[in-house]
C-alpha cells in the first residue's frame, strides 16, 4: 500500500507537470508516434504522465539555432518515457538537461580510450549521452521516431543513460532481482559476436544495425532501439536478446505492435 504522503506528493507532482499542457495534446501526439501503437488507454495515460514528469524535471536547451516549441519537447519526452514506463523515472536520476541541435552536431573534444590513448573526437553525431551530464540530440534525427524504422536516437541515448546507471557504459544496466547476470552476459555476448562477424562479412544482410558491433555499450543501445521499434525483427535475429530486454524493460512490444515489412 502506498504511503498517503507519498501518494499525495505524486498526485501533486503530476498536477504541476500537467498544469500548462492540455491533456488532449498528449493523446494527439501519441497517435502520431507509431512505436506507441497498441497501448490500452490506462497504459497510455501512464506513459503521458511519465512524459509530463520528464518534461518538468529535465531542462530542454536549444543549440545551434534550433527552435524548440512545446510540441517538439512533448514529442521527445514521450519517446524518452517509453523505456522507463515500467521502471520508473528514477532510472533517469542524476542528470538534468536535454540539449537539442537542429541536425548532426560535432562536439570536438579530447577523448581517452581504454588503453590510455588520447585522441580528438570530431565525428558528426546524431546523439550523445554523457555520464552525469546531458543527453544531446539532433532534432532532425529524433523526428524519425515518428515512424518505425528501427532507428530511434532518443531511445538509443536513453538506453545509454540506463546502461550508465551503475557508473559504467558496458552494455549491462543494473539488472532486476530474479534476472540472471550470467545468462544476460552469455546471451548478449553471443549475439554481439555474431553481429561483429556480420559487420565484417556482409553488413548489408544484417537484421540488426551493424553499428551495434562497435562496442557492448553500443550493442545494448542499438538492440534497445530495435526492441521498441521493430521487436519482431529483433526476436527473429536474436530471440535470447529479445527475452533479456523484455525482462529488463518489463515490456513486450512484440505483443502490442504489428510487424512492419514482414517483421
Amino acid at each position: 500500500m502506498l504511503n498517503p504522503i507519498s501518494s499525495w506528493w505524486r498526485r501533486r507532482r503530476l498536477e504541476q507537470a500537467h498544469a500548462r499542457i492540455d491533456p488532449g495534446r498528449w493523446r494527439a501526439l501519441c497517435a502520431e508516434l507509431a512505436l506507441l501503437d497498441g497501448f490500452d488507454d490506462v497504459t497510455l495515460g501512464r506513459l503521458c504522465d511519465t512524459a509530463a514528469l520528464f518534461l518538468r524535471e529535465k531542462a530542454f536547451e536549444a543549440a545551434g539555432g534550433v527552435r524548440l516549441d512545446q510540441r517538439t519537447c512533448m514529442e521527445l519526452a514521450l519517446q524518452a518515457a517509453l523505456p522507463v514506463l515500467e521502471l520508473g523515472l528514477a532510472w533517469y536520476r542524476g542528470w538534468h538537461a536535454v540539449i537539442v541541435y537542429p541536425d548532426e552536431f560535432v562536439p570536438v573534444r579530447e577523448v581517452m580510450d581504454e588503453n590510455g590513448l588520447v585522441w580528438v573526437d570530431d565525428a558528426p553525431k546524431t546523439g550523445e549521452a554523457w555520464y552525469r551530464g546531458p543527453v544531446i540530440l539532433s532534432l532532425a534525427d529524433a523526428q524519425t521516431g515518428r515512424k518505425r524504422t528501427g532507428h530511434n536516437v532518443v531511445i538509443h541515448e536513453m538506453a545509454h543513460k540506463l546502461d550508465m546507471t551503475d557508473g559504467a557504459a558496458n552494455g549491462r544496466p543494473p539488472l532486476h532481482a530474479g534476472m540472471d547476470p550470467a545468462a544476460w552476459a552469455a546471451r548478449m555476448q553471443r549475439a554481439y559476436d555474431d553481429l561483429s562477424r556480420q559487420a565484417d562479412a556482409a553488413p548489408e544482410l544484417s537484421l540488426v544495425d551493424p553499428y551495434g558491433a562497435t562496442s557492448p555499450a553500443e550493442f545494448f543501445a542499438v538492440v534497445s532501439e530495435q526492441f521498441f521499434e521493430l521487436p519482431h525483427r529483433l526476436r527473429a535475429a536474436y530471440p535470447d536478446v529479445y527475452t533479456e530486454l523484455a525482462a529488463f524493460y518489463r515490456q513486450e512490444p512484440a505483443l502490442r505492435l504489428k510487424p512492419v515489412s514482414g517483421w
